[in-house]
């Protein structure tokens, strides 16, 4: 692919002034770098808690009108029910985007396809994340459901929980590689401080682009302000990759090593989860003594470590690991976790 994607914008239209203030500092970086964006926003915000900005709503729409008008830029917006497609596209949006939270929705998810289906006027694509639980296979059938209407798809990884999950992201590339795949870095970390690290992974994985949450003012922001990064933060970001371009024709690895580096990406997210859960237990380890110290009970109690032992021995034959392995980890483990302890 010669040309990535790349969808930018604040995670909320706050204000007509935010909206504009936001493409145009946006618009410059784009022209710096020779790299077209699609300017993304979101109008109908799909909150946890009903006391937290839920988005402006249908009013929204013609800020992203006007974004369009002024700066050149096609525009994207969130979409959660077959109305919210309706008026967006009435009002000219170029771009829909389904959430995690509808994509785990399958009904959801097929009410509007059919919207999309009955409606004269199209987008130029509609683009599906990932849902909220780590399901390969809804995320595909998601994609069927849309692919039905005749629109172009394409697929945004956003991880879930603010974990990669890149093991889910594999198994749909590799059954759907015909199928555009755009990382989300902002939601997959929710720290605006990876979102520049992760942006490594559009390459290095072979994907098509990204979408980026950029606020002109992040800390202002009223909804996700922890994970929007600044325009300058974007350039500084982008620049590196489109330097790259410019030299080679293609964007993915040219040495075959994208496979390779999908798999050593999964290995690197099992291990994070492998230390966070050692730390975990550790600490609860920690606690373990405290209790056994005011109780007057020694730390190591034998019984109680057989068990374990037998419960390991049980364990590991449905799992394909071998049993000396397990049971010199757990040793290891076992030994730190007296010594937290006492």
């Amino acid at each position: 692919m010669t040309n990535p994607i790349y969808i930018v914008g604040p995670c909320s239209a706050e204000s007509r002034e935010q909206v504009l203030r936001t493409a145009k500092e946006l618009a410059a970086v784009s022209r710096a770098l020779g790299v077209p964006f699609i300017f993304r926003a979101g109008v109908w915000k799909a909150r946890t808690s009903p006391r937290t900005y839920q988005g402006a709503g249908e009013e929204a729409l013609a800020w992203l009108s006007e974004v369009k008008q002024q700066f050149g830029m096609d525009v994207a917006t969130e979409v959660a029910t077959p109305e919210h497609v309706e008026a967006a596209l009435k009002a000219g949006i170029d771009y829909l985007w389904i959430g995690a939270r509808s994509s785990a929705n399958p009904i959801a998810v097929e009410a509007i396809s059919r919207q999309l289906s009955a409606i004269s006027y199209k987008p130029k694509a509609v683009l599906i994340k990932n849902p909220v639980n780590a399901d390969a296979g809804l995320w595909l059938g998601n994609i069927e459901r849309l692919e039905k209407t005749g629109v172009k798809v394409m697929s945004i990884h956003r991880g879930c929980n603010h974990q990669p999950c890149w093991k889910m992201a594999h198994e749909v590339r590799l059954a759907r590689p015909d199928i555009p795949m755009l990382l989300d870095p902002s939601h997959m970390s929710g720290d605006a401080a990876q979102v520049p690290v992760l942006m490594s992974k559009v390459e290095e994985l072979g994907l098509d682009g990204a979408m980026i949450e950029v606020h002109c003012c992040p800390k202002e922001a009223l909804s996700d302000n922890a994970q929007q990064i600044t325009p300058t933060c974007l350039r500084d970001t982008l620049d590196p990759i489109a330097c790259r371009l410019r030299v080679v024709s293609v964007f993915y690895p040219s040495d075959g090593s994208e496979e390779l580096n999908w798999l050593r990406a999964e290995i690197d997210e099992l291990d994070e989860r492998l230390w966070d859960t050692i730390a975990a237990r550790m600490d609860v380890s920690k606690r373990i003594g405290e209790w056994k110290k005011a109780h007057g009970v020694a730390p190591l109690q034998p019984e109680r470590y057989q068990e374990i032992v037998e419960r390991i021995k049980s364990k590991v034959e449905s799992h394909n690991v071998e049993t000396d392995f397990a049971l010199r980890l757990f040793d290891l483990i076992h030994e730190q976790s007296l010594k937290e302890q006492e």
